[in-house]
């Protein structure tokens, strides 16, 4: 492996904002598709429980995540894998204005 130079780093190419977009989108469609599925296993447990007709909507929108990526890119995940996801959405917020830790989903 060759050693980086600051020349290396000026040439780099930037994303365009339409590839920032469709990242930021994908990972926001992670999270979210991981906090469901954890809901839903609480829900199975008896632990928590959600109005019918929001389950009925979340239930849903699952499926259309699931037919858009992957199976492997829904995980589960690691702790380190997690916060690499974070950490990329937090990265790719504040590229576009955003503050440095947000996280909101």
């Amino acid at each position: 492996m060759k050693n980086m130079t600051t020349q290396d780093f000026v040439d780099f190419t930037p994303q365009t904002e339409e590839e920032i977009r469709n990242a930021i989108d994908k990972l926001i469609d992670q999270v979210w598709y991981n906090r469901h599925m954890n809901l839903k296993f609480n829900i199975e447990q008896g632990v928590e429980t959600v109005d019918p007709k929001i389950w009925h909507g979340a239930l849903k929108a699952a499926e259309t995540v699931r037919l858009i990526y992957d199976a492997s890119e829904l995980g589960p995940w690691t702790d380190f894998e997690w916060g690499m996801i974070n950490g990329k959405l937090s990265a790719l917020r504040w590229v576009r204005g955003g503050e440095w830790d947000d996280l909101d989903t």
